[in-house]
């Protein structure tokens, strides 16, 4: 066990908090709805320095280079799973979202003989604006930044699909 690992951990371990936040009180109240997104905000940051720390004290593993994208999954399905329970963001763009990231765990996991396929520049980017667009739909915003939200989130879709495709490609050149 080292600190990237830890902070993986964490970031699942804190996952049903945010998910709880979201739904108390009916997922309408803007005190919840602010702690659940200071929660997911707080499992971005995990995200962010697990890896930061890892590269940085030479710590990466195997086990981090496979639990960490499942981490990031695993919290932002949750998240997007339980906005589009509570009707705040449209099914059409968690469906699409999760069928790329499940498709690339699978993908991961097929392949994982020849190692593990570590995230990419634009894996990362992704995660970073799917964290971002899902915060979007987390707080309790006015309603002249929804344009600015989803269309922020449109973009995070097509970087999604693209990336998804990358990882594909990648695997059919080994």
């Amino acid at each position: 066990m080292n600190i990237p690992n830890f902070l993986t951990i964490l970031r699942l371990a804190l996952t049903p908090l945010g998910a709880y936040a979201l739904f108390k009180n009916g997922g309408n109240d803007h005190h919840w709805m602010e702690t659940a997104w200071l929660t997911f905000f707080v499992i971005g940051l995990t995200d962010f320095f697990d890896g930061r720390i890892a590269r940085a004290t030479n710590q990466i593993t195997e086990f981090g280079k496979l639990l960490d994208p499942i981490a990031d999954k695993v919290s932002i399905g949750t998240a997007m799973i339980s906005l589009s329970i509570l009707h705040h963001l449209p099914w059409w763009i968690t469906i699409v979202i999760l069928a790329r990231e499940i498709g690339v765990t699978v993908l991961r996991f097929a392949v994982i003989q020849g190692g593990v396929i570590p995230a990419s520049n634009g894996g990362k980017l992704k995660a970073l604006l799917q964290g971002f667009g899902v915060g979007w739909y987390i707080l309790p915003l006015p309603h002249w930044l929804f344009i600015p939200r989803d269309l922020f989130m449109y973009v995070t879709v097509a970087l999604t699909i693209s990336t998804g495709f990358e990882y594909f490609k990648q695997v059919l050149k080994r």
